[in-house]
């Protein structure tokens, strides 16, 4: 999961938005260094990764990358779930649009982010302004993102092009997502995740 997808399992759980949204810059045992429900929210955003990757859809969404696409696959499946998500938000999220519940969010989060990493504090001044949440629901800003990932990571290369393994298999992934994600959004309202 990526941004999206783990700020909105975040409001369904309950769960710090700012811990679920900071996990992935934090290290270690979050208890030492966080408040309570900080650390539980980047406690809950690394469960959901780890049940994201082993999850039978997701495994299977891994065998449409290619031979050289397939090592970065689980990094552009994270993206390419928070496409559907953007894409079908009426439809998921009926009662709050996607514009609205990404500024309640930056509200609830940008108040604690002096306190924050310094790499966190970065990718907030883009994340919010630039709208990267809401461009997601557009299929070719995938393209951007995972080029832009690659750029910064040259270990990471594959990354622009696995864009191409989206693209040519996107009803697969689009029915893959439809199969687990409603699942995890269920396990998330009951504090199951």
């Amino acid at each position: 999961m990526n941004f999206l997808a783990h700020l909105h399992l975040a409001t369904l759980a309950n769960s710090s938005l700012l811990g679920n949204l900071m996990a992935d810059f934090v290290r270690g045992n979050p208890h030492n260094d966080w408040p309570q429900p900080v650390a539980a929210g980047i406690l809950l955003h690394r469960r959901i990764d780890v049940m994201t990757d082993s999850l039978p859809e997701v495994r299977a969404a891994r065998r449409y990358f290619r031979e050289e696409t397939y090592r970065v696959a689980p990094i552009t499946l994270d993206v390419i779930w928070d496409h559907f998500l953007a894409r079908h938000w009426q439809q998921i999220v009926p009662e709050i649009s996607l514009p609205t519940f990404l500024t309640e969010a930056r509200a609830v989060i940008q108040p604690e982010l002096p306190s924050t990493p310094e790499r966190f504090q970065n990718l907030n001044r883009y994340l919010w302004t630039e709208r990267w949440m809401e461009n997601y629901a557009e299929a070719p800003y995938l393209e951007k993102v995972l080029s832009g990932m690659a750029s910064r990571r040259p270990r990471l290369a594959a990354l622009s092009d696995s864009y191409q393994d989206f693209t040519a298999h996107y009803h697969q992934f689009a029915t893959l997502f439809w199969q687990f994600y409603p699942r995890m959004m269920a396990q998330a309202a009951q504090q199951q995740l």
